[in-house]
């Protein structure tokens, strides 16, 4: 099956977006299906006002349209709601054709915390991107539900994954971090993107007794450092040495109010590492009893999370994979007959 996704987020960005479509598109190419990726990398670009690491696309409907129709795809996946997106969905209803869509991020609500703008007035727009699509792909129930308040009922579930062959309780520990914390100081740990959305200042002004690290990077981490001197900022970490810090740390404390999931969490617990959050969407969905705690304190959820056992948190973490994520995403797809493609729009079939 050839399959387009489309997407304003991708690589260099380093975010949950990213990461779930990478992995989704590794698990696909595994199975025998061809993925073209529309990115921002295949354009001229803008640094997005106020979050630079993001790209926004100089590129209209009409030339994503042809890269979409050279490729003669069997399904359509727009995964955000950027420049890109917006341009692949006008394309698409002008051919007639069906597309999924994906409700990755809060979007309404980051914009709110970064601007003047209310939630309210963004979520108009949010509405109007997905309406028209076959179905919506979110990540958990509670998305769903989210969706569905605001009159978007079309809606799929797609499942997030843990990378196994890097994340798991029996690899090598980060003896640096560990060596931060001791008796009666636990290392609790936050990683993520360092934003404002991320809500760290409720991590990192909170009174639990413990040292308390940040493993991650983004516009937000010169002023909490300096609003924060006892923490300690070690900057982003991927792949084996990610799983060096989960495994040094006594709980991974997820602050955010906005995620739709949380990669993070479940990445932490099969490692082994309890997961202290807040009860909102994403955790709520994800953290069940004995694996981490959630209170609207998130001083009592790291007291709950502190004596979970390691052992079962690992083996529940190492419930989610990308395998079955990835089936989930396909089961979802809107098929585009073959035949749909003419030759005179797609000269490379003939």
């Amino acid at each position: 099956m050839r399959i387009a996704i489309v997407t304003d987020a991708w690589t260099p960005q380093v975010n949950g977006v990213v990461r779930t479509l990478g992995a989704t598109r590794a698990q696909l190419e595994a199975m025998g299906h061809q993925v073209l990726v529309v990115s921002p990398d295949r354009f001229l670009s803008l640094p997005c006002p106020g979050y630079a690491e993001i790209r926004l696309a100089l590129a209209g409907a009409r030339r994503v349209g042809r890269m979409i129709a050279g490729f003669a795809p069997e399904a359509v996946h727009i995964a955000t709601e950027g420049p890109l997106g917006w341009a692949a969905r006008a394309w698409c209803r002008r051919q007639g054709l069906p597309f999924t869509t994906a409700y990755h991020t809060r979007f309404p609500e980051y914009v709110a915390a970064r601007t003047p703008l209310s939630a309210e007035r963004i979520w108009s727009v949010i509405r109007r991107f997905h309406a028209p699509a076959h179905a919506i792909l979110a990540a958990t129930a509670s998305v769903e539900g989210v969706l569905a308040d605001r009159g978007l009922t079309r809606v799929r579930r797609w499942g997030r994954g843990v990378d196994l062959d890097q994340f798991d309780a029996i690899g090598p520990v980060d003896a640096s971090i560990r060596s931060l914390g001791g008796e009666g100081r636990p290392v609790l740990l936050y990683v993520g993107r360092v934003a404002v959305e991320k809500n760290i200042a409720a991590f990192l002004s909170g009174r639990h007794p413990g040292v308390r690290v940040v493993v991650g990077d983004g516009p937000a981490r010169a002023g909490l450092a300096r609003r924060f001197p006892d923490a300690h900022f070690l900057g982003a970490r991927h792949g084996a040495a990610l799983a060096a810090a989960y495994r040094a740390a006594d709980v991974l404390v997820f602050p955010s109010l906005t995620d739709t999931f949380g990669l993070v969490m479940v990445e932490a617990l099969a490692c082994g590492t309890p997961v202290a959050a807040f009860p909102v969407t994403g955790p709520v969905d994800v953290l069940v009893p004995g694996v981490g705690g959630m209170h609207d304190d998130l001083d009592r959820a790291i007291a709950v999370a502190l004596p979970c056992d390691r052992g079962a948190c690992a083996v529940y973490g190492q419930g989610f994979t990308w395998a079955a994520s990835a089936r989930q995403f396909l089961s979802a797809l809107a098929p585009i007959p073959v035949e749909r493609w003419p030759a005179t729009m797609v000269p490379a079939l003939a």
